[in-house]
């Protein structure tokens, strides 16, 4: 966290799961948003949250404990739920004033104003069908070239494991070749590995981590 301006609440990133590596990265990567007299970014995880939001049922629960801490935060700027299954957004859209941003909508977002048609790669088989009710939901099914699925890999790994990386990458390759130019990493933990991807598959790369950042802190300058 860092010193916003007077007056001007911190922008809250909410990392659902309990992987403390994760928020950390997420840290790290909001790090060039920090604004001098801009308000701070400060990133929580859950404890009591999954180690990754694999399952209909994490998610689940996972937006209740969002809810209670956007409820218990009435100092924010801004919320931004920190986990690609969007858990808990709409609920406390209904619950607060402050804008609420989601990962995956913050991505898809970005990807679409990218180029025509994006990709997104998921940590397993159960977040495709998860993330594809996000994604009827926004209307753009048409833009969608594919979602393609790992191996049912951690948050954690996504980001650190370099047997994962290669996997991401033929996964990706794969998106590429489907058509799409601009490719959304469907999990926070990837954040570390977005330059590396953008280099080796020479498409857009959008990292949800620097996405919703760049939309909460255009919500939020100048209030």
């Amino acid at each position: 966290m860092s010193g916003g301006s007077a007056g001007q609440g911190p922008i809250v990133i909410i990392n659902p799961n309990s992987s403390e590596k994760v928020t950390e990265e997420i840290a790290r990567a909001v790090a060039p948003f920090r604004l001098s007299g801009g308000p701070a970014f400060e990133c929580i995880g859950i404890a009591k949250g999954p180690a990754t939001i694999s399952t209909m049922k994490d998610s689940s629960e996972a937006a209740l404990n969002v809810a209670e801490i956007v409820q218990a935060r009435p100092d924010a700027s801004a919320f931004v739920v920190a986990c690609f299954s969007d858990p808990g957004v709409d609920l406390c859209r209904t619950l607060v004033r402050q804008p609420v941003i989601g990962y995956q909508e913050a991505g898809i977002l970005s990807a679409m104003g990218q180029a025509d048609l994006f990709g997104i790669i998921a940590l397993g088989p159960a977040s495709v069908a998860r993330h594809r009710l996000r994604i009827r939901q926004m209307g753009v099914e048409a833009r969608l070239a594919a979602e393609l699925p790992l191996s049912n890999v951690s948050a954690e790994d996504a980001g650190q494991s370099d047997a994962v990386f290669e996997q991401t990458l033929e996964v990706g390759a794969k998106l590429r070749d489907a058509g799409a130019g601009a490719i959304v990493l469907g999990c926070a933990g990837f954040s570390p590995r977005r330059r590396a991807l953008e280099q080796a598959l020479g498409v857009r790369i959008v990292d949800p981590v620097t996405a919703a950042a760049a939309m909460a802190l255009g919500a939020t300058v100048g209030l």
